[in-house]
C-alpha cells in the first residue's frame, strides 16, 4: 500500500510512467479524469483567490490577526487541494490502466466540512458585527 503511494507521487511528477504500467484504457475514462482534476484545479484556485482577496481587500478587523487567519487558512485548503488534484489524478489514471477499482478518498468529504464550518464561522463573525468598521 505504501509502496502504491510512492509510485502515485513518481507518477504525479512524471506521468510518462504512467504509460509504463497496464494498458492504455478507453480515452473517454482518461479524459473524465482530467476533467475531474481540473475541476479540482478550479476549487484551489478559488479557494487562493478567496485568500488573497481578503488578505489584499478585507479592512482590517476587530480582532487582530483574524483577517490574516482567515487569509491563512482559505490559502493553505487551496494549497492541499491543488496537490491533492494531481495525485487523485495519478493514481486514477493508475488504477484505470491496471484495471482496478477506483482510489476512494474521503478530501472531499473533509474540505466540504472545513468549508461548511467556516462558512459557519463568517456567519457569525457577520452577525456579531466583527467585520464592520
Amino acid at each position: 500500500m505504501e509502496d502504491d503511494k510512492v509510485n502515485v507521487v513518481a507518477a504525479s511528477l512524471s506521468p510518462s510512467r504512467l504509460r509504463q504500467t497496464g494498458t492504455t484504457p478507453d480515452y473517454r475514462f482518461s479524459l473524465a479524469n482530467e476533467r475531474t482534476f481540473l475541476a479540482w484545479l478550479r476549487t484551489a484556485l478559488a479557494l487562493v483567490a478567496g485568500g488573497i482577496a481578503i488578505a489584499q481587500f478585507l479592512p482590517p478587523l476587530r480582532t487582530e490577526g483574524l483577517r490574516e487567519g482567515i487569509a491563512g487558512v482559505l490559502l493553505l485548503l487551496g494549497s492541499a487541494c491543488a496537490v491533492r488534484a494531481v495525485l487523485h489524478w495519478a493514481a486514477c489514471e493508475r488504477a484505470m490502466r491496471q484495471g482496478k477499482d477506483l482510489p476512494v478518498s474521503r478530501f472531499p468529504t473533509v474540505l466540504a466540512i472545513l468549508v461548511a464550518v467556516g462558512a459557519v464561522g463568517l456567519l457569525v463573525l457577520v452577525l456579531t458585527g466583527t467585520f464592520s468598521a
